[in-house]
Order: C-alpha cells, then sequence, then structure tokens
C-alpha cells in the first residue's frame, strides 16, 4: 500500500524543507498552504490550498484517502515574539492543531506527527532541558509557548485516549538555508550580511538547523513511540558567536553586543520603527527574555531511539549565507 504524507505549513521553512526530503518515489504528497502563498514544489507535490483554522477548507486535502498509508506532518503554525499577538497565536496554534486532530480522527489517519517547540516545556534554572510527559499553558511564559503547550497537550491527551497514533517533536531554534529572512534568526543574518545590523544582544539559544528538524520529522515519524516527545535540538550557541561565524564567513565587519538590559530600553523604539516600515521588529520583550534564559536542551531522546544526529553549526551557517546570497 502507498504512503500518502499530509504537510499542513507547506510553504514555511520546515514544512517546505520536509517536502524536499521526502525521497520515497512509491509515496503521494499533499501540502496545506494558504491562499496567498506558493506552491514550492509542483512537480514533487499535490498542493491545497485551505487554512486550518477553518475546518471546512480542511476537508478536500483529507479526501479520497482510502487505499493509502496517510501520514499527517502538523508544521503549520503561528510563531510570533510579539507583545499582543494572543487572540491570532490561539486561532492558529490551538484551534488550528484542534482541527487538524479532528480530520485526523475522521479520516482514520495512520499516524500524525505533531511539530510543537521547546517553549511547550517549562523551562528550568541551571539545568539541562529533556522531555516532558504533560503540558500545561499556566507552566510556561510568553503567548506563543502558552499556545503551543495547550496544543501540545490535546494531541497528547487524544493519544492518550486511544483516539489517535500520534508523535510530538519539539524543535529549539530553527535556522538555516531555504528560507529568505521570515525566520528570526535568518532575518538577523541577513540583516547583517545587509549592512542593516545595527548590533547584536548577549545571551544564546539552542539553533538547530531546519534540515536535521525535517530528518528527524521524518525520524520520528517511522520510529517515534506513539504518544511520546522527542526534543530536536542543537546546542547553545551565543548570539555573538553566530555573528562573529557570519562575519567570518562574510569577510564583513565586528558588531558590538550590548547587554540585554540596555536592549531592553530601546524595544518601543524597535517596535516604532517596524510600525513606520510595516516590517517585524528584531527584538521584543518576549524575544530578549527568551536568550536571556535557559536555551540549554538534550536532544539525548531523540538520538538514541531515532538515530538523530545534528549536524555542526558553522556547517549551517555558511549554508544559510550561500542561499541567502543567491536569493538576494
Amino acid at each position: 500500500m502507498k504512503n500518502l504524507y499530509i504537510v499542513t505549513g507547506a510553504a514555511g521553512h520546515l514544512g517546505s524543507t520536509i517536502i524536499r526530503m521526502l525521497t520515497d518515489d512509491n509515496c503521494v504528497i499533499r501540502g496545506l498552504i494558504l491562499p496567498s502563498e506558493k506552491a514550492e514544489f509542483p512537480q514533487k507535490a499535490e498542493y491545497y490550498r485551505g487554512d486550518v483554522t477553518k475546518a471546512e477548507t480542511l476537508e478536500e486535502i483529507f479526501a479520497n484517502t482510502e487505499g493509502y498509508n496517510v501520514y499527517v506532518i502538523h508544521t503549520a503554525g503561528l510563531v510570533s515574539i510579539a507583545e499582543n499577538d494572543y487572540e491570532r497565536l490561539y486561532d492558529v496554534n490551538v484551534r488550528g492543531t484542534e482541527n487538524i486532530i479532528e480530520k485526523c480522527i475522521e479520516h482514520n489517519v495512520t499516524r500524525l506527527l505533531y511539530v510543537s517547540s521547546v517553549h511547550a516545556i517549562p523551562e528550568l534554572q541551571n539545568r539541562v532541558i529533556s522531555e516532558v510527559s504533560s503540558f500545561d499553558s499556566e507552566e510556561v511564559n510568553g503567548l506563543y509557548a502558552k499556545t503551543k503547550a495547550e496544543a501540545t497537550e490535546a494531541v497528547i491527551e487524544t493519544c492518550r485516549l486511544g483516539y489517535l497514533d500520534a508523535v510530538i517533536v519539539h524543535p529549539s531554534g530553527i535556522i538555516g538555508p531555504y528560507d529568505n529572512g521570515h525566520n528570526h534568526m535568518v532575518q538577523l543574518m541577513k540583516m547583517y550580511i545587509s549592512g542593516k545590523l545595527p548590533a547584536a544582544v548577549e545571551g544564546g539559544y539552542d539553533f538547530v538547523d531546519v534540515r536535521d528538524v525535517a530528518a528527524g520529522c521524518l525520524e520520528a515519524l517511522e520510529k517515534g513511540r506513539s504518544g511520546e516527545c522527542y526534543i530536536l535540538s542543537n546546542k547553545y550557541v551565543a548570539i555573538k558567536d553566530l555573528i562573529e561565524n557570519v562575519r567570518k564567513a562574510t569577510g564583513g565587519k565586528k558588531k558590538i553586543c550590548v547587554p540585554i538590559w540596555l536592549a531592553k530600553c530601546f524595544v518601543p523604539i524597535f517596535s516604532l520603527i517596524a510600525r513606520i516600515t510595516h516590517t517585524r521588529p528584531l527584538y521584543t520583550s518576549y524575544a530578549l527574555s527568551t536568550i536571556k534564559g535557559n536555551g540549554h536542551f538534550s536532544h539525548m531522546k531523540a538520538t538514541m531511539e531515532l538515530g538523530y544526529r545534528p549536524r555542526a553549526m558553522d556547517l549551517t551557517i555558511a549554508d544559510t549565507i550561500a542561499w541567502l546570497r543567491s536569493e538576494a
């Protein structure tokens, strides 16, 4: 029996990379994109226009699946570091995921792979963060984290009740090629290359190559235990080191790294400039709190059970720069 893969968020950084990596010739790929988005690989996948927040628009992509092993890879989600985005975040991340769960049950899918986030896991001070088995929006900070925690718990609970075979992955901070600046850290790298980055900030986080996350998703779909969660991380990287690696790769100028407390003073100015220029602010209070907090995560479980092994960060940076330059 052929495999049918339904990939939501198929025009996004991770979703499109997963489609790039689906190399099984004996399969059918369906990608869900918003009406305004472009079909990235029309020669490889069938694209359906819909919106996870509107259940009626999902019927077509789930139709005519008889005779297939149906695997749903739910990458669609709203990533936001803004301070006032709760309604949109809840609508996409929670209600959208609930709609996908309902469609999976209704159409008897073989397995759901849900892409959560490490932000859904409660932060621990002075400890490396590992997987947890339950999620509570009250235990995490930030609007994005709260909606991802609630959506993750919905998937876990549905699986516990036996309605669905599902596996959850928690990527850390995704960077890498195939994105032209929509990703926040790729945006930072793009601004540096173009000379528009005034300064970097102190702090850091765990950053991971999008290609490694995509491979980890497919490994989890195949080998992951039902109802289990897997962190797909790499290692902690200081922002100043990331920028320095970009500088060495491009021959650019050194950038000062300002303390986070000082950067927070300028958050209102960053927001004002973003509104005037109709762009997205690179630094917000939530973003600065994130890179100041505990950004150390363990991917040991994914390595042991799935064979997950992320690449070196200097390779990711080099490939990202090459991609950005090729798209300029």
